[in-house]
């Protein structure tokens, strides 16, 4: 029996791992490049094609083509269903498309381009190297990574080269005509390196080499579709259940497409033959190996493409299965984040989302808090101070899960605007806390104050004191409303509350001056308790109009007007204290 020599099978060994290696961190580099440079519009993209399955489908295919990671599209996926943008048969169109957008990587192989390789990998390092924006860095380093890909493919073709003479290798590879064999080695093999892309260049290696025949990579591409579920499966455990759900929806899908598919492996390959170009000039093996990588591309997409076709009829089925495997957990005890997960901090696109999101339940906390402190302050029970209390411990532990997130996210590649987004909604946190802070630690004081000391406060000054409440409570309303939709007016309107909020207070501070000489018990008491709640209403609308200009600048970057040191739409005023 023929055996390789030592020297032989060390520069095999080095040749076909470093290529591999180099594939997959070239990979890796493409993904992160692209989901940096292009995630924002991919993430919006997916949001406006989603309306059902087919058009979800789409997007699906679409985005992971463009980011060249399922993983990424997925997360983008388990954002929005999260947030309840998408329903799970919404989702399952996606996830289907996505599939069929994997399929790019192996028809960009399949062409003669490993050569330009190395010519990549130095255009993309100097543009990175040179350029001074990130967004243009960023470019470089996804065409690096294309570059390392291809290289990495030169590398592994070289060093099968000598496996064609190898005898123990040419049976193992007659062995894999068994479609469960070649399945199983392709699963195994994918799940190892945590990569479909990386099983789908080596075979279309191992088919430029003649070493492998068209229904083999066929076993080994079904195989690799089985085996990529595991990482997805593996990084959706512990995740929240949209994740594990899309897991569990790629799992069921991938699994039943090669169950249906499997026995029918040599009728398949004739079809993908007869579909795929046939180089003339050549013959024998020297045509096969010229051939075949392409028929193994095609092969590939034929097979996603004829799966998303079949099962985008039964997503409704699909999503109910999915249901029963993962059903709804129970609800965690006592207050948590509810949108931050570190599986959205990959995408920080979709980071950003999630932030406002939980911005936005953070603000409706401190809006339950403001709805109910005026009662509170002017005739609440000590009962209902305690309750008050309580909401702002909510506060704090959301606002802490908030600002720590943000701290992670930060750390990310962020491109464009996404740094002074991330600014803005660390400022919008803090304010929201300092507005349950004004409520927690000065109304509720207030509110004690007057039950220790048996204040009543009169029915005129709470008409003017009422009146003042429910427009600072408007104000922050509208702000809330600017800060889940986006809605710029709503923000303009809560900053130019100012004026009235000012009138209202300088009416109902001259009511309480005029009603210093009223015969009352505790006057001085009353008067110094209803002043306070004044300026801290004051106050409170003060940082609701911060929020106000953080969102508006948030969403529409061409503010010119500096207020409260932040950039913000031009209205007028200053700071009021």
């Amino acid at each position: 029996m023929t055996t390789l020599a030592p020297l032989d099978l060390g520069l095999l060994v080095t040749q076909l791992g470093g290529g591999l290696a180099l594939f997959l961190f070239g990979m890796r580099q493409m993904t992160e490049s692209l989901k940096t440079v292009a995630g924002t519009g991919m993430k919006d993209l997916l949001a406006r094609l989603t309306a059902n399955r087919f058009t979800a489908a789409m997007a699906g295919t679409i985005v992971t083509a463009v980011i060249q990671s399922s993983s990424v599209t997925t997360v983008l996926v388990v954002g929005f269903a999260s947030a309840g943008l998408l329903n799970l048969s919404q989702s399952i169109g996606v996830i289907l498309g996505a599939n069929v957008g994997t399929t790019i990587t192996a028809q960009i192989i399949a062409f003669k381009v490993s050569q330009y390789g190395l010519l990549l990998i130095a255009t993309g390092f100097f543009t990175h190297i040179l350029a001074r924006r990130e967004y243009v860095r960023q470019w470089g380093y996804a065409v690096m990574g294309l570059g390392l890909i291809f290289f990495g493919m030169e590398l592994m073709s070289l060093g099968t080269d000598p496996l064609r003479q190898w005898p123990p290798f040419i049976q193992i590879m007659q062995g894999m005509q068994n479609p469960l064999l070649s399945v199983l080695t392709g699963a195994a093999f994918t799940a190892i390196v945590q990569s479909s892309s990386a099983t789908t260049g080596i075979v279309i290696v191992l088919a430029s080499q003649g070493l492998i025949s068209l229904e083999s990579g066929i076993g080994l591409l079904f195989g690799s579709n089985i085996g990529t579920c595991a990482t997805a499966f593996i990084s959706a455990v512990g995740r929240p259940r949209e994740a594990l759900q899309a897991a569990w929806a790629h799992i069921v899908f991938n699994v039943a497409g090669v169950m249906l598919w499997i026995m029918f492996i040599p009728q398949f390959a004739e079809v993908v033959r007869g579909i795929s170009p046939v180089t003339e000039a050549l013959s024998g093996a020297d045509q096969l190996a010229a051939d075949l990588p392409r028929q193994i591309a095609n092969a590939h997409t034929l097979f996603n493409v004829g799966n998303l076709l079949l099962f985008i009829w039964f997503t409704q089925p699909l999503a109910r299965l999915v249901n029963l495997i993962v059903p709804e957990r129970p609800k965690p005890i006592g207050i948590q984040a509810r949108y931050l997960d570190e599986l959205y901090l990959e995408q920080p696109a979709m980071a950003l989302d999630q932030v406002r999101r939980e911005l936005t339940e953070l603000g409706n906390i401190v809006h339950s808090m403001l709805e109910r402190s005026f009662h509170v302050v002017t005739s609440g029970t000590e009962a209902e101070v305690a309750e008050l209390e309580q909401k702002d411990s909510d506060v704090d532990i959301i606002y802490a899960e908030v600002i720590r997130y943000l701290g992670r996210l930060s750390q990310k590649d962020l491109v464009r605007e996404q740094p002074r987004q991330l600014s803005h909604f660390v400022s919008i946190a803090n304010y929201l806390e300092n507005i349950g802070d004004v409520i927690d630690k000065d109304m509720l004081a207030l509110a004690r104050k007057r039950m220790r000391n048996n204040v009543a406060v009169s029915p005129s000054t709470l008409t003017k004191l009422d009146a003042l409440n429910g427009q600072v409570k408007r104000a922050f309303e509208k702000t809330l409303t600017t800060l889940e939709t986006g809605n710029l007016q709503d923000a303009l309107d809560a900053i130019e509350s100012k004026d009235d909020v000012n009138d209202l207070a300088h009416e109902a501070t001259n009511h309480l001056a005029a009603r210093l000489v009223a015969d009352e018990p505790h006057r001085l008491e009353a008067f110094q308790i209803e002043t306070d709640i004044v300026e801290n209403l004051r106050r409170i609308n003060m940082y609701t109009r911060r929020i106000a200009r953080h969102c508006f600048a948030s969403d529409k970057e061409n503010s010119s007007v500096e207020d409260d040191s932040v950039v913000s739409p031009p209205v007028s005023g200053g700071n009021t204290k």
